[in-house]
């Protein structure tokens, strides 16, 4: 396994539409599916976002269109390699926060997770994921 998706190139994936989604999807088509890993801390972050948009769901078609989001993210993530936040990616993310790196604590966890399996990160957010030393980043939508 080389690369880890972050959650921003997932959710082009799901969207399915628009230059970056045709760029990433040539981009991972380039690349034996082996060699491409999904992180749990994508899934809780892809699952709060659905609970948060079916609790704000007023009329059934809303309803029904957030649980067919998690639908299609359950069916995403049962075929990935997903990687989990281990006692390795752990001991990864307590080192980053003692050198004070600023970058939000999902996004902290997502990296983790891709130094220690020394792994690239696949993201748009390389400004933020820049500020993490010692993480090797790739953006696949340009």
């Amino acid at each position: 396994m080389r690369f880890l998706l972050d959650t921003d190139h997932i959710s082009l994936l799901q969207r399915q539409s628009g230059r970056e989604f045709d760029n990433l999807t040539r981009n991972i088509g380039e690349q034996p599916r082996s060699e491409i890993a999904l992180s749990i801390v994508s899934f809780h972050e892809q699952v709060l976002g659905c609970n948060a948009y079916i609790n704000r769901s007023r009329d059934p078609v809303e309803i029904v269109r957030g649980y067919a989001m998690f639908d299609r993210l359950l069916r995403t993530f049962s075929t990935a390699n997903v990687l989990a936040f281990d006692p390795t990616a752990a001991a990864t993310f307590d080192g980053l926060l003692a050198q004070r790196v600023r970058v939000a604590t999902m996004d902290l966890r997502i990296a983790s997770i891709a130094i220690s399996r020394k792994l690239v990160l696949v993201t748009r957010n390389l400004g933020d994921f820049g500020k993490v030393p010692g993480l090797a980043t790739e953006d696949w939508t340009t």
